[in-house]
């Protein structure tokens, strides 16, 4: 005798026998995970505890509530979910990140693939097109990552540039007499350097992140997000450069004690606050703009009830078949990574540079040592710094070779496109320059004029990768990512050439001085940069 059952209540009584099943195969899944993405995710836990990145703990808290506070817009649902499988495609692209990172040793691939990889299960738990709603709550895992170290200097460089330069104006608006040299501040009695920590960078990345939430949380016109989102930058160079300038006001009325300490630390978060407070009253004023204003209170959506019931979903992920091979695909991956050999880094066989030859034909070198923070911040593992002058003109050149044995794993190499600017010198536009040396194929190099008062440089840089030479720091991280798949290799060094140029002489001569040097220093170099 056949009994009639309720397709609801059947559909009802297997989810909830098959749920527990579904959450041990997310489990699983994310215990593999954690074997592929391990050497990123330790990576990231590392740059969390460098200043400017100390607000990354915080945000995957803050986007599990974003998304938990999406969940309420995907209820369960009692039809079958068919379009699953896309978000497997996308879970395997973040695998093939992860363990191209770990191939490379680049740890910030493998923390991109994780993210990747996290956007994927929630397509596989939810369906595509239920899924799609989360994009907020993953897309804002990005401010937990550390910038590429490239990136960051450059943009660390260039907002210490900005905040100087603003600061400066304040100073000078309030009546204290000032000058900027490069970044230093000069108040006659008291120079002030703004350094790496005073570019802004660790009030940006966590009000970037900020302004993100209150954009994703306003209730309000698409174009108001906008504006919320776009205008966290500014604010926090402006307000930055405004304490920069206050400062180095207190600083000339009252003493140095206040571009240190506890202070300093102080008027800092008082910044940062600072940067909040005028987001907020922005967002006030936007609502002034529409026909019908509202209460910031009642524009927030931070409803916090029933996020419990929510984060108890968990339990109900069905045990689909794209959930299997999810779990099947990640545990495949870590199981093959694990067994895989340890490729070791290859360092070729190489002179120290300490024993570059101080006399190079007519040139006479004078080596010298670089100031330990300057050593510091360059990272490099050897280095030659020297003044070579010749004997037959008296003409000068200063050259200047950095050696990394990798350049991966955060290591890399800094520009002078950056690092020159910083010391107060005006730069022309660098361009590429192509030079014939005898015994050498022709290559480029970055060609700049320099300028700082009546003193005129003419500067020649490049890249020395593996037998290539390059002027660009972007080709230089593609080479070398598929130089480490392919060969194991990742080091690489920088070679910077300057001369002074008299007043009046042209640069040709200086061209003509620097190519002169190149010709006689090029042949000793592959000893120490092979």
């Amino acid at each position: 005798m056949a009994i009639a059952t309720d397709p609801k209540s059947t559909s009802s009584h297997l989810s909830l026998r098959s749920a527990p099943l579904g959450a041990l195969w997310l489990a699983a899944a994310f215990a593999a995970g954690g074997v592929v993405f391990w050497s990123g995710l330790v990576s990231l836990v590392d740059a969390w505890s460098v200043p400017e990145y100390s607000h990354g703990p915080i945000i995957p808290l803050i986007s599990t509530f974003l998304f938990l506070r999406e969940m309420r817009a995907a209820p369960p649902v009692d039809r079958p979910v068919t379009d699953r499988w896309p978000g497997v495609a996308v879970l395997a692209l973040g695998l093939l990140m992860g363990l191209l990172g770990n191939l490379v040793r680049i740890p910030d691939i493998t923390t991109y693939g994780f993210m990747v990889w996290i956007a994927g299960l929630v397509l596989i738990s939810f369906g595509l097109r239920r899924g799609a709603i989360f994009w907020p709550a993953i897309l804002h895992l990005v401010f937990m990552l550390p910038l590429p170290q490239f990136v960051y200097w450059q943009v660390s460089v260039g907002l210490q540039a900005v905040s100087s330069q603003i600061g400066v104006a304040l100073i000078q608006a309030i009546g204290i007499p000032v000058y900027l040299d490069g970044n230093i501040i000069d108040l006659g009695l008291y120079k002030l350097q703004v350094a790496e920590a005073c570019s802004g960078l660790r009030y940006l990345f966590p009000m970037l992140s900020f302004s993100y939430v209150f954009a994703v949380l306003y209730q309000g016109p698409v174009w108001h997000k906008i504006v919320l989102l776009a205008s966290a930058a500014p604010i926090t160079v402006m307000m930055n450069s405004f304490r920069i300038g206050m400062i180095g006001v207190l600083v000339n009325y009252f003493g140095i004690e206040h571009a240190e300490g506890f202070l300093h630390t102080f008027e800092g978060w008082i910044i940062f606050v600072a940067c909040i407070v005028i987001l907020f009253l922005e967002a006030m004023l936007l609502q002034q703009l529409t026909r019908r204003p509202k209460r910031l209170s009642e524009t927030l959506d931070v409803e916090f009830e029933g996020l419990g019931v929510q984060a108890r979903r968990v339990l109900d992920v069905v045990p689909s078949a794209a959930l299997i091979a999810a779990a099947a695909l990640t545990s495949a991956a870590a199981v093959g990574w694990a067994a895989a050999p340890e490729r070791e880094i290859v360092r070729p066989d190489r002179e120290l540079l300490v024993f570059f030859p101080r006399v190079i034909e007519e040139w006479r070198g004078a080596p010298r040592l670089l100031e330990p923070e300057i050593e510091r911040v360059l990272g490099a593992d050897d280095y030659h710094s020297a003044g070579y002058v010749s004997e037959v003109s008296g003409a000068s050149v200063d050259m200047f070779v950095a050696y990394y044995h990798k350049q991966t794993e955060g290591n890399g190499i800094h520009s002078p496109e950056v690092c020159i600017p910083a010391g107060g010198w005006e730069v022309s536009r660098w361009r590429q320059l192509e030079v014939a040396v005898d015994g050498a194929a022709p290559f480029e190099v970055n060609r700049a004029m320099i300028q700082k008062g009546l003193n005129r440089q003419l500067v020649y840089f490049w890249f020395e990768q593996r037998g290539q030479r390059l002027t660009s720091d972007y080709a230089v991280k593609a080479i070398t990512v598929l130089d480490s798949l392919t060969t194991g290799r990742t080091d690489g060094g920088l070679v910077r050439l300057i001369t002074p140029l008299e007043p009046g002489e042209d640069e040709a001569l200086g061209d003509a001085r620097l190519q002169q040097f190149m010709q006689a220093m090029l042949p000793r170099l592959s000893a120490f940069i092979p």
